[in-house]
Parts: C-alpha cells; structure tokens; sequence
C-alpha cells in the first residue's frame, strides 16, 4: 500500500514539473507564402524579373499575332494556292510555329530558375530574420506548415519587418 502511494506521489510530481515545463513553452507560426510575396526582397527580386523579362514576353506576344496573322492570311488565301504554293506556305508557318514553342518553352524554363533563386534567396534572408525574432523573443519552437494556426501566434509581420530592417529598407 505505502509503496502504491510513493508510485502515485512520484507521478504526480512528475505531471507537475511536465506541466511547469510546458508553460515555458513559446510557440511561433510564419507564413512562408507571405514571405514570398510580401517581403522586400521577394518584392524587389520580382521587380527585378519583371524588369528582366519583360522584353522578351513582349517579343513572344509579338510572334504570337504574327503566327495568328500568318494562319488567318493562309485560310483566306488557301483556295487561290497552286499546291506549291499551299505546302511552302504550310511548311513556313510550321516551322514558324515550332520556333515559337521553343522560345516560349525556353522563356518559361529561364522564368522558373530565376524564380526559385530569388525564392531561396528570399527564404535564406527570412531564415536569419526568423531566428532573430526567435531568440530575441525567447521563443521555443516556430512552425512554418500546420493544419491550424491560431492567429495570435503567427508572427509573421515580425519576421516582414525583421527582413526589412536587414535588407536596410
């Protein structure tokens, strides 16, 4: 019996520090897809590509109508062809068509790297100002995916605001 009682005194004791333990606990949440987006270096590193890409999604939407205008001048004037004719004329907007594809493939494969240099660029920025609200904050662990979140937890305006003092904003 006494030794049943010491069991249930130690268990209970050690439910006590547990629970002490556990209200230490600081628990932080950070949208990572607002960091991507909403950061200044996610916003200057969009400019950027903007910037950078621009010129050559204007010279594909050029080629876009042109190829358009080519099919639609070739479907008017299909019937008055000699069958020479109709062939070249098939086999340039073919080739025509082909280039295009090319081009739009190479621009959205160029688009996609920069896109995910600039994102693990942001993200490395936002891991260094993560762990300084982290520890000037005391806090014990930050999540970054969960189901839920209770909103008094997220603190990802902090971690904004961290990345723009360090970018020197």
């Amino acid at each position: 019996m006494m030794l049943r009682l010491l069991s249930y005194l130690v268990c209970a004791a050690s439910l006590g520090v547990a629970s002490a333990a556990y209200a230490e606990v600081k628990i932080g949440y950070v949208n990572t897809q607002r960091l991507l987006t909403e950061s200044p270096q996610a916003q200057r590193i969009s400019e950027r590509l903007r910037k950078d890409f621009e010129k050559r999604e204007q010279e594909l939407q050029r080629k876009a109508k042109q190829l358009q205008t080519m099919q639609e001048q070739f479907q008017k004037e299909a019937l008055t062809m000699s069958e020479s004719e109709r062939r070249n004329k098939e086999r340039e907007i073919g080739e025509f068509s082909r280039n295009l594809q090319r081009e739009e493939r190479e621009f959205r494969e160029d688009l996609s790297l920069r896109r995910n240099e600039g994102a693990a660029t942001v993200l490395e920025a936002a891991d260094k100002a993560v762990r300084k609200v982290a520890e000037a904050e005391k806090f014990t662990l930050i999540v970054q995916e969960a189901v839920y979140i209770d909103p008094r937890i997220d603190i990802t305006d902090k971690v904004i605001r961290a990345m723009g003092d360090a970018a020197g904003k």
